[in-house]
């Protein structure tokens, strides 16, 4: 499978698993507004920004796990896919949160909108601690529905309760991954060891990884397979989070849907900053210390900062390191037994990821 299949596979699922975010935000809606008018307002913002963007990897890897262990449920394995779809949005509204950031998707993110909200009708002048706020109980809400998503599903019952355990692993290792993200970024230094570590954590378990075993939970799977999907999942997992690192400094701001260089602002320790340090002459390394943190980053800045990631070396390296991961992804894949169309697209997947431009 190329890119441009890929790519057509994921516009075509796109289609059909948004319509089953929009119906269930529906749903949620009318019920909500019942109870309270700001929640229910808070649950349609969220579903304009969930539906604004975002490929809907997570909830395509559930579903061709599910495939993967020959599932035949396929309308029923789309509409529980939205589970980890708004488990994914409950993290990112509380990562947005830590990293202060203002959009997604082009969009304002919640505790952005919430604080401009707060300052059009109140008086307090904190703000930002209303938008945060809002925040956050907007996203618990959002992650309990994710949730609750899974367990009304229709399969056998003690597959959904696996994959309701399976859940709650794959969101505390979230919050283990974020955690060490957060450790390593006050501490303003890290070894690759740690950064790979915290990669694994944050991104593989909960964006590959756990989907595709979820998926695979509800189709009956055994332990077995479990564990191949595994091997394939882990270095794709870090590969993505390698190149989402490079698209965060490099990329573009109309692409991405965000501030190009929010992760240089928030002085974040990645994979191509590591390297950067440990291979920098000191000139080098003064520049990159000196705009790494930097709030009020000029393009300039920016500008610099990516001419010094080049010359110290970091980016290829993080690019080879990223193939060589997609590779025994690929590898774990190939030896899978497992039906054909899942085996495609877990191979072709792999390639479209580390090297996809948003």
């Amino acid at each position: 499978m190329n890119d441009l299949k890929v790519e057509k596979t994921l516009a075509d699922f796109k289609k059909k698993i948004d319509k089953e975010i929009e119906k269930y935000f529906n749903i949620v809606i009318k019920e909500t507004v019942q109870r309270d008018a700001l929640m229910a307002e808070a649950v349609k913002y969220v579903k304009r920004t969930v539906l604004a963007g975002g490929k809907r990897l997570r909830p395509a890897f559930m579903y061709y796990g599910y495939l993967a262990v020959s599932g035949k449920e396929k309308e029923k394995i789309l509409k529980t896919a939205v589970s980890v779809e708004l488990v994914h949005t409950f993290l990112l509204i509380h990562d947005d949160i830590i990293d202060r950031d203002k959009k997604r998707h082009g969009m304002d993110t919640a505790n952005f909108h919430y604080e401009k909200i707060g300052k059009k009708f109140f008086k307090k002048n904190d703000f930002e601690h209303f938008g945060n706020s809002m925040a956050l109980i907007t996203g618990d809400m959002v992650g309990a529905l994710g949730n609750q998503i899974i367990f009304d599903s229709h399969f056998k019952a003690e597959d959904i309760m696996r994959a309701l355990s399976k859940l709650q692993s794959i969101i505390s290792l979230t919050v283990i991954g974020q955690a060490q993200d957060i450790y390593i970024g006050y501490r303003n230094r890290a070894t690759e060891d740690q950064v790979l570590a915290m990669y694994e954590n944050k991104t593989a378990k909960y964006t590959i990884e756990g989907p595709l075993q979820l998926g695979a939970i509800l189709g009956g799977a055994e332990e077995k397979i479990m564990e191949e999907l595994s091997a394939y999942a882990l270095p794709l997992g870090i590969a993505f989070q390698i190149q989402d690192d490079i698209l965060g400094i490099f990329g573009s701001e109309k692409k991405l849907g965000k501030r190009v260089g929010a992760d240089i602002a928030e002085g974040k320790q990645t994979l191509l900053i590591v390297r950067a340090k440990e291979k920098a002459g000191a000139a080098q390394r003064r520049k990159l210390e000196n705009i790494l943190g930097k709030k009020d980053l000029t393009a300039q800045n920016i500008s610099d900062f990516r001419k010094t990631i080049k010359e110290t070396g970091a980016l290829d390296y993080a690019r080879a390191m990223a193939q060589r991961l997609v590779t025994e992804a690929k590898e774990a894949a190939e030896k899978m037994d497992i039906h054909v169309e899942a085996k495609e697209f877990l191979l072709g997947i792999a390639d479209y990821m580390a090297n996809r431009e948003v």
